[in-house]
């Protein structure tokens, strides 16, 4: 590989996205080793523990080397990529990542050191050197954990040895540590194959994908080859589960969206004394009113849901109830009461459950605030919210009456007081005007931090939630 100077090098390191993040995975790379690159253009896709967020290298040069491949998470800080920028893009424009490591492995390498997939490695006391041609390799050694791993593939039993051949030699290694890329590293690892094990095929040594998997496809030793006086264990009964039988459970990593989630919620109901009251009330005027607004050229082009609505009778009972509004600071000791509100909307994505937020939700007038909510789903579904969307909320509601549920004990969104469930919004007989009625009905369920919301506060404020969806006139005069 050609040498430049670390001015002529740049490394671009894993940025925090989001706030107070440490760590993300490459999910996609745009660019490969040899591409010329612009400042500001696009050069990998990760997903951090709130979002997935594209990256953009913040100079012009030419890729010199991808430090990571698709699938690693990395530590914020970490350089991802190296880039060549000025003098130094010239000389690296010339080979891709692939060939440079190909020469490498066909250049004659100094006498006493060994080969590694990048340059040299340091000197050694002693020069190990390849098996001789027709000396055979210790195939029994190696032939046993290969069978085995067939059978946790599922080859089913292995067929009788061919007759034996002179073998190839065994994988060289630098140390203890065979000559392998950090692909089929990962490969190998995912497969359970020990590289040591492995006989290579690539250029001086080098282990290829294709090894691997002619290694977890190689087939049992001869039953013969077993010492007579130990007889062979039975097979596992068809009936009788394993640790490896997948056709009978799916395991799923934890990571991202779904990690950072199952973190802050632990953290949340075991911090926080969650208090939830609940509200069965009529809304079939908010229903009308919905219906209206849809009508209403003001409104065209924009989301008019009741969520809409929900989100509005919230913010109005926020404003009467300010003290709802605030966070509770363990290091000081204090109660912190927003001025503002960000409002949370909890939005179930393919990456798992995510919380972005409308900044200064209660500064927008009703189109305002449908358009905002608009803009918030789509993104949402897109799967493009930003880090800085998911930050900063004061007071969340969340809507599981899209699910045909009735309501919910939600779990408050970490550093906030309140959140507001949403149940299905259902035909039921109701007593309206002193006789039971069809109207349209819907439970509300509000939980709150116990520690700086007492009884009285929190069920204000759902009682004010209700009064407007009741009677959403009050919108106008309580506003």
């Amino acid at each position: 590989m050609t040498t430049m100077t670390d001015s002529s090098v740049r490394e671009f390191k894993m940025p925090d996205v989001g706030e107070g993040l440490t760590e993300a995975e490459i999910l996609k790379w745009y660019v490969k080793a040899g591409d010329t690159v612009t400042d500001g253009q696009v050069v990998c896709e990760v997903e951090t523990a709130k979002a997935a967020v594209e990256l953009p290298i913040p100079y012009d040069g030419v890729v010199r080397e991808l430090h990571f491949p698709e699938g690693t998470t990395v530590d914020v800080g970490t350089s991802i990529i190296a880039v060549a920028v000025g003098d130094g893009a010239a000389a690296a424009a010339e080979p891709v990542q692939e060939a440079v490591q190909e020469a490498v492995a066909e250049e004659p390498k100094p006498e006493g050191r060994q080969p590694v997939l990048v340059g040299y490695g340091v000197s050694t006391s002693s020069t190990k050197r390849r098996p001789r041609k027709g000396t055979e390799a210790p195939a029994a050694a190696q032939a046993p954990s290969a069978a085995i791993q067939a059978e946790l593939n599922g080859h089913g039993p292995a067929a009788p040895a061919a007759p034996a051949a002179p073998a190839a030699p065994a994988a060289p290694v630098t140390g203890d540590r065979p000559l392998a890329k950090p692909p089929v590293r990962k490969l190998a690892k995912d497969l359970g194959v020990d590289l040591a094990t492995v006989v290579p095929s690539g250029p001086d040594g080098i282990i290829t994908r294709e090894d691997v998997h002619a290694a977890v496809a190689a087939p049992e030793p001869a039953q013969t080859a077993a010492p007579r006086s130990e007889p062979a264990a039975p097979a596992p009964s068809p009936s009788a589960p394993t640790s490896y039988d997948t056709t009978r459970e799916t395991r799923i990593p934890v990571k991202g969206v779904r990690k950072a989630t199952a973190a802050a919620m632990v953290g949340s109901a075991f911090t926080a004394p969650h208090v939830t009251e609940f509200v069965t009330v009529d809304v079939t005027r908010t229903m009308k009113l919905v219906e209206e607004l849809k009508q209403d050229k003001e409104y065209t082009g924009l989301r008019v849901n009741p969520l809409l609505l929900i989100a509005k009778a919230l913010l109005v009972a926020i404003k009467r109830n300010p003290d709802i509004n605030a966070s509770w600071d363990e290091a000081a000791q204090e109660i912190v009461v927003k001025h503002y509100v960000n409002l949370g909307i909890a939005a179930a994505t393919p990456r798992g459950l995510i919380v972005p937020n409308i900044k200064d939700a209660h500064a927008q007038t009703l189109p305002q605030l449908a358009g905002s909510l608009g803009e918030l789903v789509s993104t949402a579904r897109e799967g493009k919210t930003s880090p800085a969307a998911m930050q900063g909320g004061t007071v969340t509601i969340t809507n599981v009456g899209v699910f045909g549920v009735d309501t919910g004990t939600p779990i408050l969104n970490p550093g906030e007081s309140a959140i507001l469930a949403v149940g299905a919004i259902k035909l039921q007989p109701w007593v309206h005007k002193g006789k039971v009625k069809p109207r349209q009905v819907t439970t509300l369920a509000l939980s709150f931090d116990h520690r700086l919301v007492d009884g009285e506060l929190g069920s204000k404020v759902l009682a004010d939630v209700a009064a407007v969806l009741e009677q959403p006139k009050r919108l106008i005069s309580w506003a």
